[in-house]
């Protein structure tokens, strides 16, 4: 395929390491644009508004990034995964002067957002192209407010980023008071998901997960966001956050949460798997 060529409607197409990734405009938002790789959707940014959210998860991620500290405060926050740096973005925008470092492993993925959605150069954000899990190893112990994990190969978690070991890592790079994020996407029986909650029961002292109450029901494949740390988590307002948005969700917490996982194993580097390919045609946000 033809590196950088334009078809429909002024979508611009072009080869990355993963596939083929597509940025195509959004017909209600003047240079806003929405990045699918191999036809599936994966982030939506607006130039002229780095604080708006569209997809539902990311939306999550936001109040995620509005709760951790008091607002306006700067952060330092690791990113898992880079996408359209959409979550990077509105951290500057909503928190100026936020130290802020993005690990994406696809280097064509990243040259072709920088090109065709340019970084604010005054924000201070670092883009590696490399492993998750290799970046964050290189970060200093105890140096993060937040780790946001929202990384998918293709549309899969890759299983190193999914077990005790990785979660042991995150632990180390951030500070006490610090926060740990994942877009985890999964559908029913939601063993992957149940796993995943019980991997970071293991690792942290209090957990929160938010998601559309039909994938909490085994219902339809989508995506959950699960929150840890080791301090009190402000589950009363993010869950009133969660439930005004867009497209609402639920906020499951304390005895329910542990109950939802069912008893699942923790997951270990020996055992771990990617996450569930999505069924054909499903549109995960």
């Amino acid at each position: 395929m033809a590196r950088g060529r334009r078809d429909r409607a002024d979508a611009v197409v072009e080869s990355v390491d993963a596939g083929v990734a597509e940025l195509t405009p959004d017909r209600e938002r003047a240079r806003a644009w929405t990045l699918l790789i191999d036809g599936a959707p994966q982030s939506h940014v607006d130039l002229d508004d780095p604080a708006h959210l569209s997809f539902a998860y990311q939306r999550r991620l936001g109040h995620i990034i509005d709760l951790v500290a008091p607002a306006g405060r700067p952060l330092h926050v690791v990113h898992l995964g880079g996408g359209a740096f959409t979550l990077a973005r509105y951290t500057a925008a909503t928190r100026p002067r936020s130290t802020q470092q993005i690990a994406e492993v696809d280097a064509a993925l990243v040259q072709f957002v920088r090109k065709h959605l340019p970084l604010d150069p005054t924000a201070r954000i670092r883009v590696r192209s490399t492993d998750a899990r290799a970046a964050l190893a290189k970060v200093p112990d105890g140096w993060a407010d937040l780790v946001i994990a929202d990384v998918f190969g293709g549309t899969r978690t890759p299983a190193h980023l999914t077990s005790a070991e990785f979660l042991t890592d995150v632990r180390r790079a951030l500070r006490p008071e610090g926060w740990y994020a994942a877009n985890i996407a999964d559908g029913p029986p939601l063993t992957h998901l149940r796993g995943q909650i019980a991997t970071a029961a293991g690792a942290f002292e209090r957990l929160a997960l938010a998601a559309d109450p039909a994938v909490l029901r085994g219902r339809r494949f989508g995506n959950a966001v699960l929150l840890a740390a080791d301090r009190e988590l402000p589950v009363a307002e993010l869950t009133r956050r969660v439930a005004g948005d867009p497209h609402p969700g639920r906020v499951e917490h304390g005895r329910a949460l542990a109950g939802f996982s069912g008893g699942a194993a923790v997951v270990n580097d020996a055992d771990a798997k990617a996450s569930p390919l999505p069924p054909p045609g499903t549109f995960t946000s």
